[in-house]
């Protein structure tokens, strides 16, 4: 078993064999996870949560889903959940522009470079920033279509486990949100945390 730590507002790339798993675990708790997938064998493949949930039918990810490429093709299972179901796959990855746009001056870590920046360690460029799903993310939608981001409930040592169909390249971002708005906290109150990998 392969175990990487993700250190706080850090992304890191990982292989995960077909017939593989991958475990995705929240040491502290409340800390989101925006979670990439690609074809290892074609990086223009990648995990489409908008293609997944018209298979599910499930806006949040839950025990038991298939995961679908953008050219809906199975890429993993959701074969365990101990974070309650508190996932998301609305939001998109953050990016300097998000911060610019919430106020932030300067360089800001995002999971957007996060996932850049990882797939050129293994010596892929590549052109999009696909959706991720983001685990460990709290976010509800109400009966008029808004959204808000209520206070992470997930505890300490929660995790998602994934069982892969083919070979893939997955990048985990531990999400490097930590601007105090009062609506919108993403992660716990103390800012970002470590994530931890384990491939089996």
């Amino acid at each position: 078993m392969d175990r990487i730590e993700v250190p706080p507002s850090e992304g890191r790339p990982v292989r995960v064999p077909a017939g593989g798993r991958i475990r995705v675990t929240t040491p502290r708790g409340a800390q989101a996870a925006d979670f990439f997938a690609f074809n290892a064998d074609n990086v223009g493949e990648w995990l489409s949560p908008m293609h997944s949930w018209v298979k599910t039918r499930h806006l949040k990810p839950r025990q038991g889903d298939v995961f679908l490429s953008r050219f809906r093709r199975p890429l993993l299972d959701f074969v365990q959940d101990r974070a309650d179901g508190v996932h998301d796959m609305l939001l998109a990855a953050c990016d300097q522009f998000r911060y610019e746009q919430f106020g932030f001056e300067g360089h800001h870590p995002s999971c957007s470079e996060n996932l850049l920046i990882s797939m050129r360690r293994l010596g892929h460029e590549i052109p999009v920033v696909p959706q991720p799903i983001n685990f460990f993310t709290n976010t509800a939608v109400d009966d008029e279509g808004t959204i808000s981001s209520p206070p992470n409930p997930v505890p300490p040592g929660a995790y998602i486990e994934l069982e892969a169909h083919i070979d893939l390249i997955c990048v985990v971002s531990s999400c490097p949100f930590d601007l105090k708005l009062e609506d919108w906290p993403i992660n716990a109150a103390a800012g970002p945390s470590e994530l931890l990998i384990e491939i089996r």
